[in-house]
């Protein structure tokens, strides 16, 4: 493993911001850290480049336990949400600074420069100072300084924040093609969900200082550990049902439930690509009223309305709902084809503690 922490915390002045968690990122992975803002997600990256010291358990890089390894020691790569580039400083010298502290000779510094400009497409503004490039260019300046000296590991606190949506998304995908090219073990911090999903490899989510899962993009989105994570990644409808004759019932919806008793209260959760929706009020069980359509671009994402006040939220291509002859205010039938049962919890559970079903094909059901 390249990175591994064990039953790490951390307090400030009694309080508590990360508690006893415990995960190993491999060698060349790109890593994210998700959950939101104050959820200690950056006091673990810091942890682990050196810039705050554990209150207890241990931080490994490589094997090696480094709590009491300075951070010029750990061979790491950092780059601070707000670039820290260095104003009076152009761009060549800007990605020179750790070379030179490191001892580097001046024609392997030149060298290097030229590499890294040429890799991170900067080529010509080696002699603008940092006011004169646009916020993507800097980051860019702030990574290829962060790399220069070829550390093991790589480090990035909010890489994207201060950029606009456009530049954001561009870089999300020249980091993807950058981290292929170099394979530098890498590990981001953010809270943007859809970010953590299109980059990483697998995702970190902390919340209140605890590990609640970790796992690849799609374990996470579509095997959540507990009702925390199904909410905070993606869109999920929940429901509070309660069982009654082995099934879970609220307004007219029902889930098998089998061995489980009368009155047992159960947290059901559903993805928006889980509820088929019909035109056809013959094809599905339940019945609604398409209350409100909301455009997202490819996707539709559909507000509907059961005849018990019940709001469910599902997502359709324009080309179905165009051929459906789908429009708001029509009463249209729904079949729910898939659902979890959530646990409460904020800790991470194990799957095996999970419940999942999957609806048998009914008529009309695309497989």
């Amino acid at each position: 493993m390249s990175i591994e922490l064990r039953d790490v915390s951390k307090s400030f002045g009694g309080v508590s911001a990360v508690d006893r968690v415990s995960f190993a990122i491999r060698e060349g992975e790109l890593m994210a850290l998700l959950g939101p803002s104050g959820g200690g997600k950056t006091t673990v990256l810091r942890m682990i480049a050196g810039l705050e010291m554990p209150s207890s358990g241990d931080v490994l890089i490589r094997g090696q336990r480094v709590n009491d390894i300075s951070v010029q020691q750990r061979n790491i790569g950092f780059v601070f949400q707000n670039y820290a580039l260095f104003k009076n400083m152009n761009v060549s010298k800007n990605i020179a600074f750790g070379l030179k502290i490191k001892n580097w000779k001046r024609q392997d510094i030149q060298q290097r420069i030229a590499e890294l400009l040429q890799l991170f497409g900067l080529e010509g503004l080696e002699k603008r100072y940092p006011h004169q490039l646009s916020g993507g260019q800097r980051q860019r300046v702030a990574i290829a300084r962060a790399l220069a000296p070829k550390p093991s590991v790589l480090l990035l606190d909010e890489p994207f924040g201060a950029v606009d949506a456009k530049i954001r998304q561009e870089l999300r995908e020249w980091l993807v093609t950058l981290h292929h090219e170099l394979n530098v073990t890498t590990v981001f911090v953010t809270h943007d969900q859809e970010e953590a999903l299109e980059v990483s490899d697998r995702i970190v989510i902390i919340s209140g200082g605890r590990l609640a899962q970790i796992g690849t993009p799609r374990e996470v989105y579509d095997q959540p550990a507990n009702e925390f994570v199904a909410r905070f990644i993606g869109v999920m409808n929940v429901l509070e049902t309660e069982v009654r004759g082995g099934q879970a019932r609220v307004g007219e919806l029902e889930f098998p439930a089998p061995d489980q008793p009368d009155g047992q209260k159960m947290r059901i959760g559903f993805r928006p690509y889980a509820v088929q929706v019909s035109s056809d009020l013959t094809a599905f069980r339940y019945h609604a009223v398409l209350r409100r359509t909301f455009f997202l671009g490819v996707l539709l994402r559909l507000e509907l309305e059961l005849p018990s006040g019940l709001l469910l939220r599902t997502r359709m291509t324009k080309e179905e709902y165009s051929v459906q002859g789908l429009e708001d205010g029509k009463e249209v039938s729904f079949n729910i084809k898939q659902f979890r049962v959530l646990a409460r919890e904020s800790s991470a559970l194990l799957p095996e503690n999970e419940v999942q079903y999957q609806a048998p094909p009914v008529m009309g059901e695309h497989i």
